[in-house]
Parts: structure tokens; C-alpha cells; sequence
């Protein structure tokens, strides 16, 4: 099978020829700049650090590494950023120098920490000295919801996720964009046999928490439920207009479109079931519907935490995949998910605990839940590996490499 064709087949619930592999394919399933700067230490590579995900600090692997760990798919976004005048060269983390966008030039502060503005020209991420992503730090509504959303666009700009993007969104400005998105999505599909992701975000939930803060947005599902179904009616006016325009761009040439909205904690779910039924899943589904009724393109969603509750309602609104799987949340152990779930959804992440064994067990454990979780996970199809999101940087690099072996070593059986 070629990577495009072991993907679609996993996803479509048949048995590839192996288990298809992600590392980089969407900014929740990748590698920090600091773990990918010790892994390439540690393997006596040379390469440049690239920092695609500024928020997160995530880097984008070289095709050569993504060949050595038989990487089976791409986010369309590292072909946007082809060009090495797109780079400029910082040292935020202590020893870890990397490429970041030229339009990224956070500012260093006297005490180490970092400072990131936004198109408003005002702080929007906060790095404290010490630590290795931004903090969000305006929240546009947090003293309440104003009368319109007339100035909406503005104020999603005010936060880290909507101020600081991730190519190829960082040049949505232009009146070419998607036709320039057209073009260079054609190219790429033509330059690999790897299958093409594309994440248009979409958030809902999220976006409540970005504007008005995560503790306010909670209690306004229950207080003052009109203004939150103002709010996202106005967020649905936007995110239709992406998804009908990343449709008729690149609806017929990328394989997987990527939705966001992280619903759970390592400890339960944000909300009742019905609560999301309520306000998130109709708007899931409008935006899968059109998706489905327009295009081949399958559908993920990227949600953390415990979501075991939300996963029947998930799978009615027409999300094909769900990520990234998080098995050291309740609810969400390996065997009761593919049991309950695995014929309608499909898995992608979940392949070991980032949160504890990859960062501090030891190579031999390591592949020892690799092997494990594979074993429930890759039968009958319906999976792609991948960790429980990005491999965060006290990653030990013998650690990754253990983790890709174990893949190759199940795949070989």
C-alpha cells in the first residue's frame, strides 16, 4: 500500500497492509522543539529545529526523520513555508535555538520571559522565563458578551489562537489565498504518496473559552444560555465560510479535514451529555454535513481529555476520527473504546501515555504499552498511531525512538 492508501484504509475500518504512523500531521500530534532538538542530538543529525506551532512550540520534522519512523501522512501546511526567507532564527528556550516565521518576534523581557503580540500590535502570549509555550493573555470578553459581533474577527485575533497562526492560516489575509491554497495543495499531492491533512480548527466550545475565559464560558452555558447561542451563532457564520471554502479549494485533493474543540479533562468531560447536544452538537454536524454532502474528505476531530460520554453524539454528527485519544483520562481506557466504539470511529493517537510513560518510563516500557495498545487498538483497522498528543520536552530521545521501533516491531509480526 502506498501511505495515502494504508491511512484511508485504516480510517475506512480495514486492515492496512501495517499500522499507519503520524508524527507533525496536525499540531496535536507532534514533537516540541525541544524534544525534536534532542532527538536529532541524539541520532548525530545536523538538521535545522523548525517551529511551525509558535503557541505550542511544536516543531515540523524533516521528511528525512519522518521517513526513518515511516511517517504516513502530511499537514499541507509545511508546503506553505517551503521558502527560507519564511524563517528567521530565535533561542527562546535556553540551548535550543530554532526557525520561526518571520512575522513571529516575541520580545525578551528582563526576566527571561517571552512576550508575543498580535496583529493589534498588544501582548497576547506570555512565555514566563522557565517554561515552554505561550500563555493566552487578553480575553476579549472576559467582563461580559457585547451587544453584536460585529467586531468578532478583531477579537479572535486578541487571543494566542486567533493572533498567532499556524501556516498556511498565517497568510489568509491575501486576495489570492485560496487559490494560492489550491495550487500549492495540487503540487504537494503530486510530490508524495503520503495522505494530506488539513485543520481548519472550527473551534466552538473553545472559542467561548478563548473570548470569555474557560471558568465564565462553563457558567455561561448554564446562566445565560442566550448569550452563548448568540456567540456561536455568530462563530458558526465564520467557521461555515471556512469550511465551504476549504471545500471548494481543496475538497477534491486532501484526504482528512481537521476540526478542534478539546471537551474533556484528564479527569471527566467539561459538561453533561446533554449539555453538549444542547449547544455543540448541531453545529458539529451542520459543519460535518457539509463536508460529507460536498466533498471525500474525512472528517477529525482533535479533542482532549475524558470524551467517552460525548463519542455516540460525536459519531452521529459525522466525525470519521477522533484524536487524540487520551487513555490516561477516565473513561477512556484502550479495550471498553474499541469494544464500544471502534466499528463507528476511528482512532488516531492513544499509542502511549505521554503524560507519564514516554516522559518517564524507560525505553523498555515504553514499548511494552506500545505493543500493548496496539494489539487492542490496530484490529480490524480503525487506527493510526500516534501519542496522546505532542511528545512534550522531557521526552528522553531513546524514548521516541523505543516507541517508533515498538511500531515497526508490531507491524512486522
Amino acid at each position: 500500500m502506498t501511505s495515502r492508501e494504508r491511512i484511508l484504509a485504516a480510517v475506512g475500518h480495514k486492515s492496512p497492509d501495517r499500522v499507519p504512523v503520524d508524527l507533525g500531521a496536525t499540531p496535536s500530534s507532534g514533537i516540541s522543539i525541544v524534544a525534536y532538538s534532542n532527538l536529532l542530538d541524539w541520532l548525530g543529525l545536523d538538521y535545522p529545529v523548525y517551529g511551525y506551532d509558535v503557541i505550542q512550540q511544536v516543531a515540523q520534522p524533516q521528511a528525512e526523520i519522518l521517513e526513518r519512523f515511516d511517517v504516513d501522512v502530511l499537514d499541507v501546511g509545511r508546503f506553505f513555508n517551503e521558502d527560507p526567507g519564511y524563517w528567521h532564527e530565535l533561542e527562546l528556550t535556553p540551548g535550543h535555538k530554532a526557525m520561526y516565521p518571520q512575522w513571529f518576534r516575541p520580545e525578551r523581557q528582563e526576566d527571561g520571559s517571552w512576550d508575543a503580540k498580535g496583529p493589534s500590535g498588544r501582548v497576547i502570549g506570555h512565555m514566563p522565563a522557565g517554561a515552554t509555550f505561550f500563555d493566552q493573555t487578553i480575553f476579549p470578553y472576559i467582563d461580559g458578551y457585547p451587544s453584536d459581533f460585529k467586531s468578532l474577527g478583531e477579537d479572535m485575533q486578541l487571543s494566542v489562537w486567533g493572533g498567532l497562526g499556524i501556516s498556511p492560516w498565517d497568510g489568509n489575509d491575501g486576495e489570492d489565498f485560496w487559490k494560492r491554497l489550491r495550487e500549492t495543495v495540487m503540487k504537494a499531492r503530486k510530490s508524495t504518496d503520503k495522505a494530506l491533512v488539513i485543520g481548519v480548527g472550527c473551534n466552538l466550545f473553545e472559542w467561548g473559552c478563548f473570548l470569555r475565559r474557560m471558568d465564565n464560558f462553563l457558567i455561561d452555558l448554564f446562566i445565560c444560555p442566550k448569550d452563548v447561542e448568540r456567540l456561536l451563532d455568530a462563530l458558526m457564520e465564520r467557521h461555515m465560510e471556512t469550511v465551504r471554502k476549504t471545500c471548494d479549494a481543496v475538497g477534491d485533493i486532501v484526504d482528512i479535514i481537521k476540526f478542534g474543540d478539546d471537551l474533556g479533562t484528564n479527569q471527566g468531560p467539561f459538561m453533561p451529555a446533554g449539555t453538549y447536544r444542547e449547544f455543540f452538537y448541531p453545529r458539529h454536524k451542520a459543519m460535518c454535513d457539509y463536508v460529507k454532502s460536498h466533498t471525500d474528505m474525512k472528517t477529525m476531530l482533535h479533542s482532549c481529555g475524558s470524551i467517552e460520554i460525548y463519542l455516540p453524539s460525536l459519531i452521529e454528527a459525522g466525525f470519521d476520527i477522533v484524536n487524540p485519544v487520551q487513555i490516561n483520562a477516565r473513561d477512556m481506557e484502550p479495550a471498553h473504546l474499541k469494544k464500544e466504539y471502534g466499528k463507528d470511529i476511528a482512532f488516531w493517537g492513544g499509542g502511549v501515555n505521554t503524560q507519564s510513560v514516554l516522559n518517564n518510563g524507560t525505553p523498555a516500557q515504553v514499548r511494552a504499552q506500545v505493543l500493548e495498545n496496539l494489539e487492542v487498538f490496530s484490529a480490524g483497522g480503525g487506527y493510526v498511531f500516534n501519542t496522546v498528543h505532542n511528545i512534550m520536552p522531557d521526552v528522553p530521545p531513546q524514548n521516541i525512538v523505543a516507541m517508533f521501533d515498538a511500531v515497526k516491531e508490531f507491524s512486522s509480526r
